[in-house]
């Protein structure tokens, strides 16, 4: 399964870059993640349990960067085995652009399952990987980027932190 997107967000290069190489965030990010931690040089361990159509498993897993260019470039690969349900694993290369709006963010992911998971249905297990690439992306776009107008209170607690946290 391969996708790709793009999104604008409205920060500069740096604090995108920082964000993406940020545990915490990467936890915030992605769907399910109970545990993430490491650092860029040595790679991330992630714990992520998620539910693919009747299919439910907790996965453990690493995430290594590599490939990176400063501000601009990097690849992350990840792994993880969920027991019984099988694996996943995949990739998503993401470039910087800066653009007057703040960054443009453009990823290409690539991803693959074995085992029980793959038993779905290619349909099933594509649609749940682009929802999840959407998501994360999402989320990430919300952390950076803060509170909406219109947004809720409690909802507004929740975004914007990483702003909190670099200031």
């Amino acid at each position: 399964m391969k996708m790709n997107d793009e999104r604008i967000i409205e920060a500069d290069r740096a604090t995108v870059w920082a964000a993406l190489l940020n545990p915490d965030v990467l936890k915030e990010c992605v769907p399910g993640a109970q545990e993430v931690t490491g650092n860029p040089e040595d790679g991330f361990e992630a714990t992520v349990t998620q539910k693919v159509g009747p299919v439910k498993a907790t996965f453990k897993g690493a995430v290594t960067v590599s490939n990176m260019v400063d501000h601009e470039s990097l690849t992350l690969t990840g792994e993880g085995k969920g027991g019984a349900a099988g694996f996943a694993k995949g990739g998503a290369d993401v470039r910087l652009e800066e653009v007057p709006e703040g960054t443009k963010l453009i990823y290409d992911v690539e991803a693959k399952v074995g085992g029980k998971l793959a038993q779905l249905g290619s349909r099933i297990v594509d649609g749940f990987a682009k929802k999840m690439a959407d998501n994360f992306f999402t989320r990430l776009e919300e952390v950076i980027e803060g509170p909406k107008e219109g947004d809720d209170t409690e909802e507004a607690e929740k975004k914007g932190w990483l702003k909190r946290l670099i200031s």
